[in-house]
């Protein structure tokens, strides 16, 4: 039987019945979501979303590292670093491929300076990641086993005579304790950078050296002949020149052509602390190597 009302809509008892039953469940819902605060429904996975998720993870992990501007790397085997790795340790593709490449030829890299010759990595940048390497227990064993005790060292010190740092050779510096192999070539190849070594304060700036070891060396291998170096003239060097010398980056051999623009002549090395960024600790040793 159909009913009329006042607005001239027209429902039977059926249609009556399920708009009170619709409203019913309106109402019930409501109730739900008013005391529960949300309504459960089936989640489903989706593999993809992960995926992405945990890479988001990884990445605001990375941002708060370097936020926080600290290094917080666990100690690792340089053999095995992947692309990722080596992004995160500061490593460019050029060194990343060459590790590879030497990897890939069935080479282990057993030691920092390995490590270094394999990729080519700046000694700076090196000295923040060295400390987190860890060599397998056998070639530390087979490092350790080649060494001299210290008190076998010193009966050879006692028998040294001075040699001038700048012809001596390889083997010879080895003779001092706390230097390998190693320490022994970064010294030599320090040493060619500059051409010759013009102060034994210069050992006090190559890293790896304990200050013991740059005492010893200091006392054994003294500058006892005056060098003959082609010196910089720092008052008409280009910029490319200038930055040619190990002292002196790109940023601070700027930094001397502004002063040079802008004040004249540099007539000492008291001029040279006067411009910005310059390293005063050695100005010293730096003075040696320049004409006025």
């Amino acid at each position: 039987m159909i009913k009329h009302n006042k607005y001239g809509l027209q429902f039977t008892r059926t249609q009556r019945n399920g708009i009170f039953v619709l409203l019913l469940l309106i109402l019930l819902m409501q109730f739900l979501i008013y005391f529960t605060g949300r309504i459960s429904l089936p989640v489903t996975s989706d593999p993809e979303a992960e995926k992405w998720l945990t890479q988001q993870i990884t990445i605001d992990s990375l941002k708060e590292l370097k936020q926080s501007g600290k290094k917080k790397w666990l100690p690792f085997n340089p053999n095995f670093i992947s692309d990722y790795k080596g992004h995160i340790l500061g490593m460019t593709v050029a060194e990343i491929d060459r590790l590879h490449a030497f990897r890939t030829q069935g080479n282990y890299v057993n030691s920092v300076s390995d490590f270094q010759k394999v990729t080519g990595m700046e000694e700076e940048r090196l000295a923040e990641i060295a400390p987190f390497f860890k060599f397998p227990e056998w070639v530390t064993r087979k490092e350790a086993k080649g060494k001299q005790t210290k008190e076998q060292f010193e009966k050879k010190e006692k028998k040294l005579f001075k040699v001038d740092i700048n012809s001596a050779t390889k083997e010879e510096l080895m003779t001092v304790y706390g230097i390998g192999e190693t320490l022994s070539e970064r010294i030599l190849k320090e040493k060619e950078k500059f051409g010759a070594f013009v102060s034994t304060e210069q050992f006090r700036y190559i890293w790896g050296l304990s200050d013991e070891v740059v005492e010893k060396l200091i006392e054994y291998f003294p500058v006892i002949h005056p060098p003959v170096i082609s010196k910089i003239d720092i008052n008409n060097a280009s910029l490319k020149e200038l930055t040619r010398f190990p002292y002196f980056r790109y940023a601070l051999a700027k930094e001397i052509i502004t002063y040079r623009s802008m004040i004249g002549t540099i007539k000492s090395k008291e001029d040279l602390t006067k411009i910005k960024e310059f390293p005063v600790e050695k100005v010293d040793i730096i003075a040696l190597y320049l004409d006025f």
